[in-house]
């Protein structure tokens, strides 16, 4: 199994993202961050949806193991 992403690394990305935020908005923001493609990769599989703040992100992220 590849590295995955803690949820730290994760928020770091998403810094300054305006919620509620869409799926398409969180991977627009972590990629126009910099995120290596392990982040990317964690972020393009959350389920497509409306994320009312950070928690909720890492909340899909975690459910994805």
């Amino acid at each position: 199994m590849a590295n995955r992403p803690n949820p730290i690394e994760l928020q770091k990305h998403l810094s300054g993202l305006d919620y509620p935020a869409s799926k398409d908005a969180v991977v627009a923001k972590a990629e126009e961050s910099g995120a290596p493609e392990d982040v990317l990769e964690a972020l393009r599989g959350i389920p497509d949806r409306e994320y009312e703040g950070p928690s909720g992100v890492s909340s899909a992220f975690s459910d994805q193991a």
